[in-house]
């Protein structure tokens, strides 16, 4: 990435390319500043992936190679561009962290068209577009504020001082959220992936069948423990293990289902909701923006919004089309990486796991 003179205050139009994992997207945002409008997003999921209960590496690969022309050329006609791409300013394309494979189709479209019509191609983090996604539903969701990024891949905790200015504050030492969701969906017979399913069985769940301890969360902890804000949730995944093989043994895992899905989401949730409120008195911070695919479940917002509202804080939630993995949350980013004269150059690679650009400690 280099840098050039800032741009700041002039409207542009870009282009966003999303192929990370499993679903290949394109979007067009314009704008400046905080001032971003959504012209267009389209984003196509490969359903394939449901039958091996995980994505499946090579085939997401060669999906998005099929898919990732026909997707920017309809993202561009929704906002009214020519297919040709005639009228972007700058590409956004997601170079990392995901499935190598998979995010090499992306970078390699966004090189190619971006020489072809001339403009600059901006490689974009996938965890800094879920910090911008939520604003593109929500004006307001914008810095200061703590962040909770929850998807099958990640999740960070997060103070957000400025854009580009980010404190990492807690991570999860094992298990994604997203992840231990598929995990336990798969345990207890619920389709992939994991998260929809387990919050709908969870509803007819009794809250106090099955009283799981919430995950790295106890009484003793205090500021500067090592543990105050990270997360784990192989622990839980474990203890909901043991419960569904005692189910299952009498015979009984139909009708415990529900309560045994709604004690792991009343477990995970509790965590992250009071790790989140740790974060937000800790740096005072009035706004909590969450994102990711987890971002999505009810339970959760919920969640936060009760722990954070004594102390007077708003929690902002993205829109199911915001939260999975997208091509506007990536033009967004970029779109502001653009106006801080920033550009990649040809050497843009892709990358299975590179840091945050502006994270620091």
């Amino acid at each position: 990435m280099t840098a050039r003179a800032t741009v700041r205050g002039v409207p542009m139009r870009v282009l966003g390319i999303e192929s990370s994992c499993d679903e290949t997207s394109a979007a067009v945002v314009s704008g400046a500043g905080n001032a971003v409008h959504l012209e267009s997003l389209v984003i196509l999921s490969q359903d394939v992936h449901r039958i091996f209960g995980g994505v499946v590496p090579e085939i997401a690969s060669r999906a998005h190679l099929t898919a990732v022309v026909p997707v920017t050329r309809r993202a561009l006609a929704d906002a009214g561009l020519s297919a040709s791409g005639v009228g972007i300013d700058a590409i956004a394309v997601t170079h990392a962290p995901g499935l190598v494979g998979a995010l090499l189709v992306g970078v390699a479209y966004a090189k190619a068209l971006g020489a072809t019509l001339q403009v600059p191609v901006l490689g974009t983090h996938h965890m800094e577009g879920h910090l911008f996604a939520t604003s593109l539903d929500h004006a307001d969701a914008v810095p200061p504020f703590t962040a909770l990024l929850v998807s099958g891949g990640h999740t960070m905790l997060l103070d957000v001082a400025a854009w580009g200015d980010y404190r990492l504050l807690g991570s999860t030492r094992d298990d994604a959220a997203g992840e231990a969701f598929d995990k336990v969906a798969k345990l207890l017979g619920l389709p992939y992936p994991g998260g929809r399913p387990i919050e709908l069985a969870a509803r007819d769940g009794d809250p106090a069948r099955h009283r799981f301890a919430p995950p790295m969360l106890h009484g003793g902890q205090k500021p500067g423990d090592d543990d105050y804000y990270d997360l784990s949730f192989s622990g839980l995944k474990t203890a909901v293990l043991r419960a569904v093989r005692a189910a299952d043994a009498a015979g009984m895992l139909d009708a415990e289902r529900p309560h045994l899905a709604r004690g792991f989401q009343d477990a995970l949730v509790t965590t992250l909701a009071e790790k989140t409120a740790r974060a937000a008195r800790a740096f005072g911070r009035k706004r909590v923006v969450l994102g990711g695919g987890v971002a999505c479940n009810g339970a959760l917002q919920e969640g936060v919004r009760r722990a954070v509202s004594p102390m007077g804080g708003v929690v902002f939630a993205p829109s199911p089309k915001l939260a999975t993995d997208n091509a506007a949350m990536i033009a967004r980013a970029g779109l502001w990486r653009l106006e801080q004269g920033e550009r990649s150059d040809a050497s843009l690679n892709a990358y299975a796991s590179r840091p945050i650009p502006g994270l620091r400690a």
